[in-house]
């Protein structure tokens, strides 16, 4: 029998990351220890994009035991091998290789353009193996679950489109650019929230081609308000100390891998920070306002707490000292697109899917769950916090407070 639920509703966002949502499952190992064994997960509201859409489907698939879910996620994230997510063979790799260089020859006159640099069939085989989507539905019955929501990228529509599986009571939404479908989740969400740009094929939903749901979300939070949560967790994947000394005194032009890290760190990590100060705006107007003039487009306005995880240590680093542990083919491809040294780390850092990188960042999500209890705890237990709970240097940038020189603890 589920126990019954505090007023506040509690939402939880998994951006995307690629390997780097290894953390996300470190954090979330975290807060299972903060409540009771057997107990159901504290997040009946779960929005996810690209790899976090797949962590967000076994906590929506498990939400009746939370503690057994978080436990699944950790033991396939811990034994992960790049070959799990991608083909890595020699031989695929090679006849990946060749089909662009024949592509790009012959103008497209010998051979079908690819649509991808890696083939993705692996993921799709474990996916299918490990979640079951049918247990979704038996969470949502049992009240568990409110909502699942996974968020994809249409290239016919040009739309961010979320799919979204609830209880009654929640309608679907439309925005510019962007709208929200409910429907049973399945494998072919997933994969499709998953697709990287030119790394992994689209996926076909309907009658529209998909990609990777990070690539139009520009409000990632919206989709966990929409489905009504009150106050909500962002767990990121990018550590927000600034830039170093040593990257900026860099004057070479970058590789291809350097650039093709940077476009993937935008895709995952702009759209949040842009939605968390949109909303910490919107909740800084709420405090000088009447009630009653509290409303956009018909709706009341209200405030909604944000409490941002992201982590301590700088992954790119952490990438770099695994770097080796990709197979031969991959350190290859990488190498030939200049992604194999210091400069390509933040590339690297998005396909490293071994177990010595992914067992890191689950630890270091881990111990800083742990520091972060406090305030963790107080997001469960709806207890009084900040309108926006995060490290100071993002809080400095997200609400305009003044800079703080230490961080905080």
């Amino acid at each position: 029998m589920v126990e019954d639920r505090p007023q506040l509703k509690k939402g939880l966002v998994l951006p995307g990351g690629g390997a780097r949502a290894a953390y996300q499952v470190g954090v979330l190992r975290a807060i299972a220890e903060m409540i009771p064994p057997g107990s159901c997960s504290p997040f009946p509201i779960i929005s996810g994009t690209s790899a976090g859409a797949i962590n967000s489907a076994v906590l929506a698939s498990n939400a009746d035991n939370y503690r057994l879910a978080v436990a699944q996620m950790a033991r396939v994230w811990r034994n992960f091998r790049a070959h799990h997510v991608y083909r890595t063979d020699a031989w695929t790799m090679l006849r990946t290789s060749m089909h662009w260089l024949l592509t790009i020859i012959s103008g497209g006159a010998l051979l079908k353009n690819p649509d991808c640099l890696l083939d993705s069939s692996p993921l799709r085989e474990l996916l299918a193996r490990d979640v079951d989507f049918d247990k979704i539905a038996t969470s949502i019955e049992h009240g568990s679950l409110e909502a699942l929501a996974i968020t994809a990228s249409g290239y016919g529509s040009a739309k961010s489109i979320c799919f979204y599986q609830a209880g009654p009571g929640h309608r679907p939404w439309h925005r510019t650019r962007r709208e929200g479908r409910a429907g049973k989740i399945g494998l072919d969400h997933l994969m499709a929230s998953a697709a990287m740009p030119v790394i992994f094929s689209p996926v076909r939903i309907g009658g529209e081609y998909f990609g990777d749901g990070a690539m139009r979300q520009a409000t990632p939070l919206s989709a966990a308000i929409h489905l009504g949560a009150d106050r909500l967790l962002a767990i990121s994947v990018r550590d927000e100390k600034g830039e170093s000394p040593r990257d900026r005194e860099w004057d070479v032009s970058p590789s291809l891998g350097q650039i093709a890290g940077y476009m993937l760190d935008t895709l995952f990590m702009d759209g949040l920070y842009a939605d968390l100060e949109r909303i910490t705006r919107i909740n800084n107007l709420l405090e000088h306002l009447p009630e009653q003039s509290a409303v956009s487009g018909g709706r009341l306005l209200r405030r909604i707490d944000c409490l941002v995880m992201v982590p301590s240590e700088d992954i790119r680093e952490i990438a770099l000292k695994h770097a080796h542990e990709l197979p031969r083919s991959v350190r290859m491809l990488l190498r030939g697109m200049g992604a194999m040294n210091r400069g390509g780390r933040q590339l690297i850092s998005y396909l490293l899917f071994e177990g010595g990188f992914t067992r890191d960042l689950i630890r270091l999500g881990y111990r800083d769950g742990k520091t972060q209890e406090e305030s963790l705890r107080a997001f469960i237990n709806d207890e009084p916090m900040r309108s926006l709970t995060a490290p100071s240097i993002l809080r400095a940038d997200l609400s305009g407070e003044e800079k703080s020189a230490e961080a905080e603890e």
